[in-house]
C-alpha cells in the first residue's frame, strides 16, 4: 500500500515537472520566480468564461492568488471560504484570483459554477506554476498594493487565516 503511494506521488510529480517546460503566460519567455519581497510575476492568463486577465491590471490593489485544481479536495473544501472572503473585502479593493493548474477551460469552468466564486478563475499552463514554485496543492499567495509578494501560503488555510492574511496585505 506504502509503494502505490509513493508511486503515485511520484508520477503525479513528474507529471506536473513535464508539463510546465514552456509559457505561454509570458509570450513564451520563463516568467520571473516569485520570492517574499519581490515584485510579483507579470502575467496574461486567459479567463474562465473569455478574455484575459493581467497581474498588471491588478496593480495598486491587493491580490489574493489561489492555486487550485478540480481534483484537489482541500481546494474544492475551501473554494467557499475563499468566495466568502472574496466578497467581504471586494469593497476594500481587494481582487482574488483563482487559478486553476495544468486543467482545462471546460473543468474550471465547472469549479467556478459549482462553488457558485465571485471572482475570476484563469486557466494556468504551468507557467504560473513555475513562477511560484508550485508542487503541491492548495496555494494562497498574498500580493500588496505595491505589487510585491508578502506572503505564500502551500495547504489549506482556514477562513480566520485567509482574513488574518488579507487584512496585512490591505
Amino acid at each position: 500500500m506504502d509503494n502505490i503511494v509513493i508511486k503515485r506521488a511520484v508520477l503525479t510529480a513528474a507529471a506536473l515537472a513535464a508539463a510546465g517546460c514552456s509559457s505561454a503566460s509570458n509570450g513564451g519567455a520563463p516568467l520571473a520566480t516569485a520570492k517574499i519581497g519581490a515584485p510579483a510575476p507579470a502575467f496574461v492568463e486567459p479567463k474562465v468564461g473569455g478574455g484575459t486577465l493581467s497581474m498588471a491590471s491588478l496593480k495598486g490593489d491587493p491580490v489574493y492568488l489561489n492555486f487550485f485544481a478540480t481534483w484537489c479536495p482541500p481546494c474544492n473544501q475551501e473554494a467557499p471560504d475563499v468566495s466568502a472572503v472574496a466578497q467581504q473585502f471586494k469593497s476594500a479593493g481587494l481582487h482574488v484570483v483563482g487559478i486553476d493548474v495544468l486543467e482545462n477551460a471546460t473543468k474550471a469552468k465547472q469549479f467556478v459554477a459549482e462553488h457558485h466564486l465571485v471572482y475570476p478563475a484563469v486557466v494556468d499552463d504551468g507557467a504560473l506554476r513555475d513562477a511560484y514554485s508550485i508542487n503541491g496543492l492548495p496555494v494562497h499567495v498574498f500580493i500588496a498594493r505595491d505589487g510585491t509578494v508578502k506572503k505564500i501560503v502551500v495547504g489549506e488555510l482556514s477562513k480566520a487565516q485567509m482574513i488574518e492574511d488579507v487584512k496585512a496585505i490591505l
